[in-house]
């Protein structure tokens, strides 16, 4: 089969380009006020047939793939960009528009370049072990497309409904989560968060990983949380800001200690997993380098990047790090930029690898790029501490690594699930990655825009524009170079991963859900457990176009849509959103239930119909 002459085309250049840009400065928006950016493959994909429509034309289906493929690589930059560089703000120096969007770039194209040698094992070889759930929601809208008018029928119930419940939740008709403490047991306390895009991830991984998942989470909030409490009331230990733990309710203790165990578990079982995949990517790198030197042999839809210019993009990085003048900061030194292109380049390469592989067992929206970021600034602050670097420029120039790395892992989260969406709509690799480096290119400034306006019209840190990850990595930087970070919590975490590596458990899974909160990650497991429920009734189903993924894909849409809608509209001062849910108390919290319920009844309605038959 040779490539089609209609995959990059204007058209969907242009299309990715238009939908980056909008959702790339909605998703920046949305990280600094929640913590969390939302996975746009699917909203663009989306977005970019209704406007082909809207002129009267009709994309096939590898344009439309390319135009999100595109479009997507927005979200990537615009998650390592707020979790970062706002701390910039917190330390009384914020950065320069051409400074943010070089930073961005340079993360977005080292992701992007390192991912090349690792698609075929990943995307590939193990396909049967990483399913890349927002990748095969993915493929499922597009391929809709050519399917008969039930398959279009579910997506677009679960797209209705997964806007409604994000549009409900995000102007606070209802509460977006529900809890209630253990009795019995101090500080441990179970929570549902009311989000149809989880659940629908959840039903698309099955109910094995999400299981391992939800029980690292079980793990932290009814099990670690609650031994710091004991341990703390009976020690009379205090926590960071000098308050008693006794004090401290369960979601303070989550941020100022479980979180740091959960990083620790996070880096030490990436680790372990790139570890064991070493001789794999090895053959993987040697493959593609015997690919550049004797040209591509075979069928020219697994065309990717040459060798050689996978390795220029790499260096070009790495020599950008080096040798701009104030990429990194201001005032910093030649060796300090030195050491800093070194460590980009390991770090970089290296957690390309564990957050590809992360992205194929929970998905983007999920992947713990935090964690990840925090791994990071641990390794590089603990070089900077041992040449004695820990003024204000070397303060800016670990968070710049950090930066940099934080992208480059997240972009190659996004372009793992893009090019699983590629392998299964036929498309070549080749055209994605030329795609993703395009949408790197153009929005990155939209990212950087939005970031400084609102560091220019808002304060970061405050109620509105809490930025939370960022204040995190701000006080782990600090912590790092004045020596009072908790080390031994980190550790707690690595030996833990350590333990169940050993166990023949999948500690990655486990630890991801360590690292994020049970409320969280619920909704994941009871995905799957419909899912479980589901192929006991019916049989298991590994056709794509089941009807169940097909409404889980729905409802992964339509929150990401609702939910950029809603950032754009509150942060263009449209509409304002009341400081508690409008429904609150006890009749907020059983309406905010009957919606998860309803939410989990669709899915298994779905599932009782008639599996739909693609289109010849």
């Amino acid at each position: 089969m040779s490539p089609s002459p209609r995959e990059l085309t204007w058209r969907a250049i242009g299309a990715g380009i238009l939908f980056g840009a909008l959702f790339g400065a909605a998703n920046a928006y949305i990280g600094l006020r929640v913590g969390m950016t939302v996975a746009t493959s699917i909203p663009v994909a989306i977005a970019t047939v209704a406007l082909a429509r809207a002129f009267r034309t009709e994309l096939n289906l590898a344009e439309a793939n390319l135009a999100q493929t595109i479009g997507s690589a927005s979200t990537s930059l615009a998650t390592g960009a707020i979790f970062t560089l706002p701390a910039l703000y917190l330390w009384g120096h914020p950065p320069s528009y051409w400074q943010v969007a070089a930073l961005a770039l340079c993360g977005g194209v080292l992701g992007v370049a390192a991912m090349v040698p690792l698609r075929r094992m990943l995307i590939v070889e193990q396909s049967d072990t990483l399913p890349y759930p927002e990748g095969t929601a993915c493929a499922m809208v597009l391929r809709s497309a050519r399917a008969d008018s039930s398959v279009a029928r579910w997506i677009g119930f679960g797209l209705v409904l997964g806007l409604a419940a994000r549009a409900a939740l995000g102007f606070r008709l209802l509460p977006g989560e529900i809890g209630f403490s253990v009795p019995f047991i101090p500080r441990a306390e179970v929570g549902l968060e009311v989000t149809p895009a989880l659940l629908g991830v959840g039903f698309i991984l099955g109910v094995r990983p999400a299981t391992v998942l939800v029980s690292g989470s079980a793990l932290a909030a009814l099990v670690i949380a609650p031994i710091i409490a004991v341990a703390g009331a009976a020690l009379g230990l205090s926590a960071a800001g000098g308050e008693s733990i006794v004090d401290l309710s369960a979601g303070e203790l989550w941020h100022q200690f479980v979180r740091y165990i959960g990083a620790g578990a996070v880096a030490a079982a990436g680790l372990a997993s790139v570890a064991r995949g070493l001789p794999t990517m090895v053959r993987a790198v040697i493959e593609v380098a015997a690919r550049a030197r004797r040209g591509h042999l075979g069928d020219p839809r697994a065309r990717e990047l040459p060798g050689r210019v996978v390795g220029l993009l790499v260096a070009g990085v790495v020599v950008a790090t080096v040798a701009v003048p104030d990429l990194l900061g201001a005032d910093i030194s030649v060796a300090q930029r030195a050491v800093a292109g070194i460590l980009v380049a390991i770090f970089g390469v290296l957690f390309v690898a564990v957050m590809a592989r992360i992205a194929g067992i929970v998905g983007t929206s999920s992947q713990p790029t935090s964690g990840i970021t925090i791994a990071t600034l641990l390794a590089v602050g603990g070089v900077f501490a041992a040449l004695g670097w820990n003024d204000l420029p070397a303060k800016m120039a670990l968070l710049s690594v950090g930066a940099i790395v934080a992208i480059a892992a997240s972009s190659s989260g996004d372009t793992a699930q893009d090019l699983k969406t590629g392998q299964l709509v036929g498309a070549t690799p080749v055209y994605q990655q030329v795609g993703q480096l395009i949408g790197m290119a153009t929005a990155c400034w939209a990212v950087a825009a939005t970031l400084l306006f609102l560091g220019a019209t808002s304060e970061f840190g405050s109620p509105e524009i809490p930025a939370p990850q960022a204040t995190l990595i701000a006080a782990i930087i600090d912590g790092l170079l004045t020596g009072t970070l908790p080390w031994g919590l980190f550790g707690v975490g690595a030996v833990l991963a350590a333990a169940l590596a050993l166990g023949r458990v999948d500690a990655l899974a486990f630890a991801i859900g360590l690292y994020l909160p049970l409320p969280a990650m619920l909704p994941i497991f009871i995905g799957g457990v419909v899912r479980w429920y589901a192929d006991r009734r019916r049989g298991a189903d590994d056709s794509g176009l089941r009807p169940g993924v097909l409404a889980a894909s729905g409802l992964v849409a339509g929150e990401g849509l609702a939910g950029v809608a809603v950032a754009g509209l509150l942060g263009a001062h449209v509409v304002s959103r009341p400081d508690a849910p409008i429904i609150d108390g006890v009749p907020g919290a059983l309406g905010a239930l009957g919606l998860a319920v309803a939410l989990v009844w669709f899915v298994w309605r779905s599932e009782r119909s008639r599996s739909p038959a693609p289109r010849a």
